[in-house]
């Protein structure tokens, strides 16, 4: 119930009962100024709090805008660099913040401090003031009565007439005082309406347009912190894959160190193998991956966590064994139950794993990890569509399918959660898979999911048209890096060829022309080999990885004629050839077998054949393309370089980019 209503009547009647609401009236005033006391001194609690606040997310932004991320290689990819960048972001939008709340705090002790305080002292206080002044008058009438109410009767008329206009003054006096005082205790009652919630609304609706601030300013953020929620996933998933190579190469080294352990360029020394294995990119090779993509695109490209869930590695063998097999590949049903979705696609990829080099070759793996690096996303497609061009036919040609086959993939990515970026995560290591296995090269597996990404989604330009920088040649090769002074250092291990050699072009009387073959080193040292069963030892050339610098020759010296490591380890009758092996300038040649006889490679006056082709340098050397036959070949003066007559012409020639004939 609210307050009685005081009538300027009753003033003048000056009853109990007017009194009790006058009470009523100024217990509440009583009340409504030690609220506002209080409120103001919360108040003030509250934007000194609003300070502290501000100057504490202040500190905040500034240690998240100062820090910056170090990642490890010598590049980031998009995700990497979204997620670097979310720092500074993070921070720009709470500085921004924070000036919308100073704002609001400056205008708080305007907004609510102050008017709360001028309504205490204007109105509440001049009601304090009249009220004072009301109960002096009370008490100076009543004393008047009092002293008036004790005269006799029997003063004289004009005493009592002088006491009756005193008595009258002082009433009118009072009367007055009491009318004033009754106005102000309704004013301020009323005015308290409005002068006391008025400034609450204001300080309200300045939190309520520093909120507001702060949703316009989350809806400019949501774009970034989309794509940030997709960087960090993916960076996740990557971390995934990348920890799982790491702690299993750190297992290998645990349990093998003597074989992964780091050595000396100075320190080895021994025989050099190459052996041959059939090549797997055939004719079948492309049949099985045909019907295998062509079962998965009907039967299950819908299934959730396509590619990502693994099938029974008994199965997917026992599937590739049949699909291989010129005997029983033609009985191979996949529309059988037996073969699930998931066995089907983990013998693609396995099938992709074993081949004997990726499919995206060794050398141009460092280059495509060097396209992905780049910072112009257009030219990342540019440089991956030319170095596609670069690639083997046949690879191309399998690389090609496959890509169209996981952006069919990725395109039902709604309801088999397998987007292009999980797609890279998926493919990227098995189509560009490093030489070496190195924490370095693990963590460039970031980018070479990078690679199958962009490969995935720009397929059709990718495949479809050919690079201008290629011309019309889609199976051309990178030109090799050249040597750049006549001192230059013989590559590392990491640095020499170690699976592209060239096929032979010819062979000798009785022995087998290889053809559509690979080739893979087996290093003899210290009468230890490493080899593999039944297959055949090659001649390896000294041929140079097109992507390799030219190194300087070594000093040759002739392997033992018939190794015992690799006919022992052979289980056929394939045939066996010595191979040149060098050794680094500057060390002691080893020490022949006991049982073979050792001679120097006599290269005095013969005829060589060009295996690359190369551009001189200098006057000194000789232009020539592949093929080219060189007269009168000599040894040079100079390390790594032999001398020979083209044309006419005598200059310098690459020694390992040439053949003896």
């Amino acid at each position: 119930m609210g307050l009685p209503a005081l009538e300027f009547s009753d003033c003048y009647l000056d009853s109990p009962q007017f009194r009790d609401r006058l009470r009523s009236h100024e217990l509440e005033l009583d009340k409504t100024n030690k609220f506002i006391k209080e409120l103001i001194k919360d108040g003030k609690a509250l934007i000194q709090a609003l300070k502290c606040l501000s100057t504490a997310k202040r500190k905040f932004a500034d240690s998240l805008n100062d820090f910056k991320f170090q990642c490890i290689g010598d590049a980031e990819t998009d995700d990497e660099i979204c997620i670097a960048k979310s720092l500074q972001e993070f921070a720009a939008v709470l500085q921004n913040l924070e000036d919308e709340r100073t704002r609001m705090i400056e205008n708080a002790n305007d907004v609510l401090i102050t008017p709360l305080e001028r309504f205490r002292k204007e109105q509440i206080s001049a009601a304090k003031e009249a009220k004072k002044k009301y109960d002096k008058e009370t008490e100076k009438y009543c004393a008047v009565l009092e002293k008036h109410l004790s005269l006799s009767a029997k003063k004289k008329e004009s005493h009592l007439h002088e006491a009756d206009n005193q008595v009258d003054h002082v009433r009118q006096h009072f009367y007055e005082v009491s009318l004033e005082y009754v106005f102000k205790v309704q004013e301020v009652q009323e005015r308290k309406m409005f002068d006391f919630v008025e400034p609450l609304l204001a300080f309200l609706q300045g939190l309520f347009t520093y909120y507001h601030h702060g949703y316009e300013l989350a809806k400019d953020f949501n774009h970034f912190k989309t794509d940030l929620t997709i960087s960090i996933q993916n960076t996740r998933n990557r971390f995934e894959s990348t920890r799982s190579e790491v702690e299993s190469l750190m297992r290998k080294m645990k349990e093998n160190p003597h074989e992964h352990k780091s050595v000396s360029q100075h320190t080895m020394e021994g025989y050099l193998f190459v052996l041959e294995k059939l090549a797997q990119l055939d004719v079948t090779g492309f049949n099985i991956m045909k019907k295998f993509i062509y079962a998965v695109e009907t039967r299950g490209i819908g299934e959730q966590g396509l590619y990502r869930i693994v099938g029974v590695n008994s199965k997917v063998q026992k599937l590739l064994s049949l699909a291989m097999d010129p005997k029983t590949c033609a009985d191979v049903e996949l529309d059988n139950p037996e073969w699930e979705i998931k066995t089907i696609t983990s013998a693609i990829k396995f099938y992709l794993r074993m081949l004997p080099a990726p499919l995206m070759t060794y050398q141009y793996q460092r280059s495509f990890i060097k396209a992905a690096k780049m910072d112009n996303p257009e030219a990342r497609v540019k440089e991956i569509h030319a170095l596609v061009h670069r690639l083997p036919e046949k690879n191309r040609q399998m690389l090609e399918m496959l890509m169209k086959h996981l952006n069919n993939v990725a395109s039902h990515h709604q309801q088999n959660l397998m987007t292009v970026a999980n797609l890279g995560v998926v493919f990227g290591p098995t189509l560009l898979r490093p030489q070496e296995e190195t924490v370095a090269a693990i963590m460039d597996i970031k980018f070479q999911n990078i690679v199958v990404e962009i490969l995935i989604e720009h397929h059709e330009k990718i495949f479809r048209d050919v690079p201008s920088s290629t011309g019309n040649s889609t199976n051309m090769q990178p030109e090799p890096m050249r040597r750049t002074s006549t001192d230059s250092k013989p590559p590392s291990c990491s640095e020499r060829p170690l699976t592209l050699f060239h096929t032979p072009t010819h062979s000798q009387k009785g022995e087998p022309q290889a053809k559509n073959t690979f080739y893979i080193i087996v290093f003899h040292f210290s009468g230890l080999c490493i080899c593999f069963s039944s297959l055949t030892v090659f001649s390896y050339a000294a041929s140079p990885s097109p992507t390799s610098p030219r190194s300087p020759s070594w000093p040759m010296f002739s392997a033992p004629s018939s190794p015992q490591p690799v006919s022992s380890a052979s289980s056929d009758s394939s045939p066996v050839r010595s191979e040149h092996v060098g050794v680094r300038p500057g060390h002691r040649a080893r020490e022949p077998d006991p049982c073979t006889e050792a001679s120097v490679l006599d290269v005095t006056g013969r005829k060589a054949r060009a295996l690359y082709a190369c551009k001189a340098e200098h006057d000194s050397e000789l232009s020539f393309i592949a093929g080219t036959v060189f007269e009168n070949v000599h040894a040079s003066r100079e390390p790594g370089w032999l001398e020979g007559t083209l044309d006419g012409r005598t200059g310098l020639i690459p020694e390992n980019y040439v053949e003896f004939l």
